[in-house]
């Protein structure tokens, strides 16, 4: 039976290294023991044989190995999300939660419709007007208006993140200069309820931006800490400021949502990411429940595509170019996957 195991341990580093997914047998102690050391030096965990770090953590290891194999069941062909091994395959699905997305981000949108129940009142803006005719794929990334990649660590400030990645692409949009803004200045600034590293919400930070005047610095002159800082006491008298900006709700109305993307450019949106923890490639359909209570991450949305097989909207997330395509992943169009018409920005620059 030695062919069985040989067999058995190639499809396991497969899968660790590749996101190839597989019918995992749990009693192959041994396989698994060495999947994980695999996966501690793919990902330069720093846990030592033995501890009872490294056990907690092999724990969590297998039952992600388990929910892997789970969500694989539905993929119907290669288009479909595929589920992996991630850098985040060591942690539970609760402390993922609570440390790479925002926990409390549902109740801030739940409040914020509760206080504007059409949620598209908060500036002067137009309603959206669906057009009979867009592009089948627009992309963002091909007209050069999308900075890199960045990753937001264990600081959790994903709406710092997509809303200024999202000013950065708007200001880059009107006139023709790519440049990354300040991400810090918002975690260390923005007030309006939001928290920093502890938390936010997309609508009120781009209300507080519009409101108070706030010019973003670039990046190189207030760069990223990670961590909440003191805001300082002179605010900048110049860089890139909001002029007006709208947040919508595109429930059972994603062709306007697409009328938006493909004619202003570049969305802020909040989204359900819990089951994102061990997301490799594709597009997701299932797995990912919507609606204002499940919400707990923001990410930008740069395009969609319709003429793929699923067709697709364009998500850059905020974890590192290590994680799903070189940073950015895929949400199927149609039926709020993900969450992703919730609470939807749009940003203008002066």
């Amino acid at each position: 039976m030695e062919w069985k195991n040989a067999l058995a341990t190639i499809g396991l580093v497969l899968l660790c290294f590749f996101g190839i997914p597989l019918h995992l047998d749990t009693n192959t102690q041994n396989d698994t023991t060495e999947l994980f050391d695999d996966f501690i030096k793919k990902f330069n965990k720093s846990y030592v044989n033995n501890t009872a770090e490294y056990k907690h953590r092999l724990s969590m290891f297998k039952e992600s190995l388990k929910r892997i194999e789970e969500m694989n069941k539905l993929k119907p062909h290669n288009s479909s999300a595929t589920y992996g091994l991630t850098k985040f395959s060591d942690m539970s699905p609760d402390e993922f939660l609570q440390v790479h997305l925002q926990p409390g981000l549902n109740n801030r949108v739940l409040m914020q419709k509760l206080l504007s129940p059409k949620h598209n009142t908060h500036t002067s803006k137009k309603r959206v007007v669906k057009r009979a005719v867009l592009p089948d794929k627009v992309d963002w990334r091909d007209k050069k208006i999308v900075t890199p990649v960045k990753n937001q660590k264990n600081c959790g400030a994903c709406w710092a993140f997509s809303t200024v990645e999202t000013t950065e692409s708007m200001y880059a949009l009107k006139t023709g200069k790519l440049e990354s803004l300040s991400v810090q200045q918002v975690i260390d600034c923005a007030g309006n309820g939001n928290k920093g590293c502890d938390g936010g919400d997309t609508c009120s930070v781009l209300e507080w931006m519009k409101s108070q005047g706030i010019h973003l610095n670039p990046e190189k002159s207030y760069p990223l800490t990670w961590v909440n800082g003191v805001c300082p006491l002179k605010s900048p008298s110049s860089g890139v400021q909001i002029a007006d900006y709208a947040c919508y709700m595109f429930t059972d109305q994603e062709d306007l949502m697409l009328t938006l993307l493909a004619e202003h450019g570049p969305l802020v949106a909040a989204v359900n990411a819990i089951n994102w923890q061990n997301y490799v490639s594709g597009t997701i359909q299932f797995h990912c429940e919507g609606g204002p209570a499940s919400v707990n991450h923001a990410v930008q949305i740069v395009g969609y595509d319709k003429t793929a097989v699923v067709p697709h909207y364009i998500v850059r997330n905020s974890w590192g170019l290590d994680f799903g395509d070189k940073g950015y992943l895929y949400v199927a169009i149609g039926g709020d996957i993900c969450g992703i018409t919730t609470e939807v920005s749009a940003v203008d620059v002066v």
